[in-house]
């Protein structure tokens, strides 16, 4: 059935009905909530590890027509939730043609359209907004203006049109106006500058915004929603307390609660698709990669205000795949399969989204990054192989063995190193390995020799390898001596 494209055709649909022509954006968010609600279908789809959290407040704020703000640290999913109460609104409304601010062809706000059903009655020509076009999103910085969020006089129009500048339509509509019948998001509220906040208030409680230098009130019709991170949301912080009044609902986000809710992001956001060889992560591999961030957002040495943004372990397991994928081209093998090794060589991942405290400046990032690496295969170990006989291996080092694994070699002759270590591969079982190919192999054995290494069981330099946890100094005599056993060094 063809749309209407006039004003005397859309009033022989239900949009005429007064349920439709007077229904506000919230409502129409209110509505098609309820209906999702009813049928069962998934609410905002691709956020994961707030179905009993984040989203249950969210419904309940939609419900009541609030308009509302995400509170959290950064990588938290907040934007993205944001952009997903698009899914709310109808897939196209009616407006008229040629408004700047979506007037409705039942109420509308500005003149022009006022004038445009004065002029034209029943023919006012209609046009479609589809639901992509009511999203309007805002970054709040110092130097937003009145005239960007509300608007200003415009004297070129005034010119133009010969209008005087008091005429309504000289008006330059703002972000606000624009996004009239839809959503406006603004997000980091508080770096707002404080007359800008103040210059929300009329929309907030009276619903209506007045334009610098006209005696008229626009009566908006648009959902506003924020975002902010908590330590500037406090009366300490930047935010003006009567805004914040204004606020109807406080919702408070937060990083996943387990690892493997953490995992199941990484892995659903991270990109591992890549063109030509394909790509096999190990789930150890990507649990290793998880319990970095998981790390650092203990770690004293890391600012916990700033947080450790879900970005963290996305980038890394991005760097650790690519890593793996350079050597695969390299060494001309089929599939590309990370190694521990290539969680190393990932470090610029991790440096970059580290705020430090003092403590941790002196230390310095990459120093820090290493120690979480090892602590994250500590973990990963103790999950999988805790409990497990390790004394064969430990005494293997013990007696002088090192092993020193080039991150360059073959899956085929990394593996044939691994064989001298008595116990290693018979243990790798208890990791959990999906096929027992030779990539995955040795996978599977850096991160028990990690582990081993966390725990202090054994020791890794960059110039030795894997050795015993606390070697001598060298002499006659000792183990790294002239005289001494010398255990297999095949990867230098």
């Amino acid at each position: 059935m063809p749309k209407p494209t006039t004003l005397r055709e859309l009033k022989q649909t239900e949009w005429a009905s007064p349920a439709r022509a007077g229904r506000t954006v919230k409502q129409e968010m209110r509505e098609n909530l309820v209906c999702l609600l009813e049928n069962g279908s998934p609410l905002f789809p691709g956020i994961v590890g707030y179905e009993d959290t984040v989203i249950p407040q969210l419904v309940t704020a939609i419900l009541s027509c609030h308009n509302f703000i995400l509170l959290g640290l950064r990588g938290q999913a907040k934007s993205r939730i944001l952009r997903a109460l698009l899914l709310l609104l109808d897939e196209e409304i009616p407006v008229l043609a040629g408004s700047e601010v979506n007037d409705n062809p039942f109420h509308p706000i500005s003149k022009y359209g006022r004038e445009l059903i004065a002029e034209r009655g029943d023919d006012a020509p209609i046009a479609w907004l589809p639901r992509d076009s009511r999203y309007v999103e805002k970054l709040a910085t110092p130097d937003v203006t009145i005239a960007d969020i509300i608007g200003d006089v415009d004297p070129i129009k005034a010119a133009r049109g010969g209008h005087l500048l008091s005429d309504e339509l000289t008006m330059h509509f703002g972000l606000m106006p624009r996004a009239n019948r839809g959503i406006f998001a603004i997000n980091e509220l508080p770096d707002l500058a404080g007359k800008i906040q103040v210059g929300l208030f009329n929309i907030m409680q009276e619903g209506d915004v007045q334009i610098k230098g006209y005696p008229v009130r626009l009566d908006l019709d648009i959902a506003l929603v924020f975002t902010a991170n908590p330590e500037d949301y406090t009366a300490r912080g930047k935010i003006i307390t009567p805004l914040k009044d204004r606020i109807g609902s406080e919702i408070v986000t937060h990083y996943p609660h387990t690892v493997e809710l953490g995992a199941s992001i990484t892995q659903q956001e991270a990109w591992l698709e890549r063109d030509g060889r394909p790509v096999r992560v190990p789930d150890f591999i990507a649990e290793l990669v998880e319990r970095v961030a998981f790390e650092a957002r203990e770690d004293k040495r890391v600012d916990r205000r700033s947080g450790v943004s879900q970005r963290l372990p996305i980038s890394l397991l991005e760097n650790v795949v690519s890593n793996a994928e350079r050597r695969a081209i390299a060494t001309k093998e089929k599939t590309v399969v990370p190694r521990v090794s290539d969680v190393y060589a990932a470090l610029p991942a991790i440096t970059g989204k580290l705020e430090l405290e003092y403590e941790g400046e002196l230390q310095g990032a990459e120093a820090i990054a290493k120690d979480l690496i090892r602590r994250a295969a500590g973990k990963t170990f103790t999950a999988r192989v805790g409990g497990a006989n390790v004394d064969d291996i430990v005494h293997w080092f013990d007696e002088g063995g090192a092993l020193k694994i080039s991150v360059e070699e073959r899956s085929e002759t990394c593996l044939k190193g691994f064989t001298v270590v008595p116990g290693l591969l018979d243990l790798i079982d208890r990791v959990g390995l999906a096929k027992k190919e030779p990539p995955v192999l040795v996978a599977a054995c850096e991160l028990v020799l990690e582990g081993l290494v966390a725990e202090k069981r054994i020791s890794r330099s960059e110039e030795l390898g894997y050795v015993r946890a606390r070697p001598e100094p060298k002499g006659p005599g000792s183990g790294f001596g002239k005289g001494g056993p010398q255990g297999p060094n095949l990867f230098s």
